[in-house]
């Protein structure tokens, strides 16, 4: 229905913008993202082992480069202001009254990816690299650590660099039963716990999105739990946007916004 349409485009809201992004390894093409718009939201990627999933999240973490451009920002209220109302001859009283053609035909509102749809605020990941990834958090799959480092050395590391509340990290720690080797170095830790620890990392500071790439892996059922809970809540509390890559079913723990598949080295919204 418009409404719904109308509200998309009307309301502020962080998203990711990808423009001809491609990956290449030498001369061999990894992964083409075409042009898509992600608003905020809660996400599964799904693809075959290799497909490039990780290389993906990696992309947008700013751990690999690549071609192209990766925007984050913030829809404006496009067209809303009451002189260019005035001037379209469209009421506000409209934006909710469904007429669509005279809305579109006015260019009040504008299709996403449009040239005018784009926010002052975007922040491009290649010209804007330091504030785009204060933005954006990510955990690896199989995450390492130097292992002379400790925990406590990590925390404070991220919440020097994120900003973040240290005392609100060493909770989930404590959530998870890992907060007693807190000033052990990490490599006396099992994988387990190295997981873990990274998960707590991603969560730390003030991200528009946190990218986990197989969260639930070497993590046991209690874990998994609390991490889909977690996900819930600050997606829920604080509109935290998420991508997830995982084999691993969900069932019901995560309520997510759509899903993301990679097919013949492309990534694309899902059917």
């Amino acid at each position: 229905m418009f409404i719904k349409d109308c509200k998309f485009q009307v309301e502020g809201f962080f998203m990711l913008q990808f423009r001809k992004v491609e990956k290449y390894y030498g001369a061999h093409l990894a992964l083409t993202v075409p042009d898509l718009d992600l608003q905020k939201g809660m996400y599964w990627i799904q693809g075959e082992n290799g497909s490039g999933k990780t290389t993906f999240l990696k992309m947008l973490a700013g751990l690999h480069p690549f071609k192209g451009e990766i925007f984050l920002g913030e829809k404006r209220e496009m067209g809303l202001s009451d002189n260019r109302l005035r001037r379209s001859g469209v009421k506000r009283s409209e934006l909710l009254s469904g007429s669509d053609s005279r809305l579109q035909d006015s260019g009040v509102l504008r299709k996403p990816g449009s040239e005018e749809s784009g926010s002052e605020k975007s922040l491009s990941i290649l010209k804007d690299r330091n504030d785009f990834l204060k933005k954006v958090n990510y955990a690896e799959a199989e995450p390492l650590y130097p292992p002379f480092l400790t925990a406590k050395d990590l925390v404070e590391l991220y919440g020097a660099t994120k900003k973040a509340d240290i005392d609100a990290a060493k909770q989930q720690l404590e959530e998870l039963h890992i907060l007693d080797a807190y000033e052990q170095t990490v490599g006396t830790y099992s994988s387990g716990m190295v997981k873990k620890l990274s998960l707590v990392l991603a969560f730390m500071g003030n991200p528009d999105w946190i990218l986990l790439d197989e969260p639930l892996i070497t993590i046991d059922v209690a874990a998994v739990e609390l991490v889909c809970k977690w996900i819930n809540d600050w997606h829920a509390r604080k509109g935290i946007s998420f991508l997830i890559s995982s084999h691993q079913s969900f069932a019901d723990g995560l309520k997510f916004t759509g899903k993301l598949s990679v097919v013949e080295k492309k990534l694309q919204v899902a059917s």
